[in-house]
């Protein structure tokens, strides 16, 4: 039997810790304590640490002198700077993969559209936009520009869980249906207007977290 290598149990911390920011377990401001985290893995410090670094490279924590790492707090103007950020980054990669969209392509993004409008649990929605998102982008073949968006969307879905933790509508989002139309009819300079303007929609909802406290949380809708 391999035994697992500090990278691997970074990683696993990274994933486990970035699930819980962004679900809302961790709330915003709460102090990640590198004892605790060890204990809970079996494991040293070293590893923890390094997850932290991911974390804080995703945006989801930062370090702070003489007060440890906490987990990101995220402001209206954060949130459109992620929206910005995205905008930019995914009408380039869109241009660059729409001439190798094939239509199979096209029409596993069309499941994850349908599976995003008939969701009933803000999880799965999220789930199945990212993989719309993700499907359209990838021909691409633009590692780094994709790996930026990944960490964009990971971030997107922290606002997302914390403005929807009161319930979520299944909806149907009209701009995915005219993306996929435009693409399929060749039109990708229209396909492009939409995501990029799409990717900018922000809605503000209050919330309650779990210690009773409440806010105001803004999110990224597409």
């Amino acid at each position: 039997m391999s035994v697992p290598t500090e990278d691997t149990i970074a990683n696993r911390i990274s994933r486990v810790l970035a699930d819980r920011i962004i679900t809302g377990a961790l709330e915003p401001g709460s102090k990640l304590r590198q004892d605790h985290i060890a204990e809970e893995f079996g494991t040293s410090h070293v590893p923890v640490r390094e997850a932290f670094r991911r974390l804080e490279a995703q945006g989801l924590a930062v370090s702070e002198a003489r007060r440890g790492v906490r987990v990101a707090s995220f402001s209206l103007k954060e949130v459109q700077e992620v929206a910005r950020m995205r905008s930019v980054l995914e009408g380039l990669a869109l241009r660059h993969a729409a001439p190798h969209l094939t239509p199979s392509l096209l029409d596993q993004a069309e499941a994850a559209m349908l599976a995003g409008d008939g969701a009933t649990d803000i999880r799965v929605w999220d789930e199945a936009n990212r993989r719309f998102h993700r499907l359209l982008l990838l021909p691409c073949d633009m590692p780094r520009l994709l790996a930026a968006i990944e960490d964009l969307h990971m971030v997107g879905s922290r606002f997302l869980f914390a403005a929807g933790r009161n319930g979520w509508a299944p909806r149907v989002d009209a701009d995915h249906h005219a993306i996929l139309d435009h693409l399929r009819r060749g039109k990708v300079d229209q396909a492009v207007v939409v995501l990029e303007r799409h990717v900018q929609r922000i809605g503000q909802k209050p919330i309650q977290y779990a210690s009773g406290a409440t806010g105001a949380a803004f999110a990224i809708e597409g």
